[in-house]
């Protein structure tokens, strides 16, 4: 069924407009504006994504490639869009959305709702200068975290390009256990070690999952 069949009272946009309850399909049909075939709606090809995807945080997990072969370009670079600002105001709101890193809540904050939901561990290296200003993050790797995925040679290359001052290492642990393992430990003592011998500071390394998060720098005098 096309969005013009569907009546007035049952479009979308309308009931966003009298301040209706939406449910996620109607949501995201409005931002999708029209389906892909000419006699399907916003709201059948959403549908038809939520329930291949299971949710909208299954959705927010695909990378823009995956998401292009799906419904194309434009419609893919809204929906990340979408996701992003989603991020974003909810940082904001939390109060983590800072150019300065203070403490490890902040770097909880920052990466929270990109990582949370992850099911593989995404390692990232985050850049500061020397007010612990923000001047970049660098994904290192995806997958589990072992030695030989994550090297120190492109965990400092960047750091050494952007003239970074500090680094803080995170990852999530899709486990919804945050506790360092021995290989979380292990990499730890291999990049600070490194670290040391080019006179960049490792300020910490955190380990999110859900809502809890471990510091080493907090846990590990």
């Amino acid at each position: 069924m096309r969005l013009k069949d569907i009546p007035f009272y049952n479009k979308p946009g309308y009931k966003l407009s009298q301040d209706k309850v939406l449910d996620d399909a109607e949501l995201l049909a409005i931002i999708l504006e029209k389906g892909i075939k000419l006699d399907e709606s916003s709201v059948e090809l959403a549908n038809k994504l939520l329930s291949k995807h299971k949710s909208l945080a299954g959705l927010s997990n695909l990378s823009l490639t995956e998401l292009k072969k799906e419904i194309g370009t434009v419609k893919s670079l809204k929906i990340k869009a979408l996701f992003e600002l989603y991020r974003k105001t909810s940082r904001l709101k939390r109060g983590g959305f800072k150019p300065t890193i203070e403490c490890a809540q902040d770097v909880y904050n920052y990466f929270v709702d990109r990582l949370k939901d992850l099911k593989k561990e995404h390692f990232y290296a985050l850049l500061l200068d020397t007010k612990n200003r923000i001047i970049k993050e660098e994904l290192i790797s995806v997958g589990t975290l072992n030695s030989s995925l994550v090297h120190p040679r492109e965990v400092f290359k960047e750091a050494i390009r952007n003239s970074a001052n500090a680094i803080i290492l995170v990852h999530n642990h899709p486990s919804g256990d945050c506790e360092p393992s021995e290989e979380d430990k292990e990499v730890t003592f291999r990049i600070k070690k490194i670290a040391s011998m080019l006179k960049i500071n490792l300020l910490d390394h955190i380990i999110l999952s859900g809502d809890c998060w471990f510091s080493f720098e907090e846990k590990i005098k």
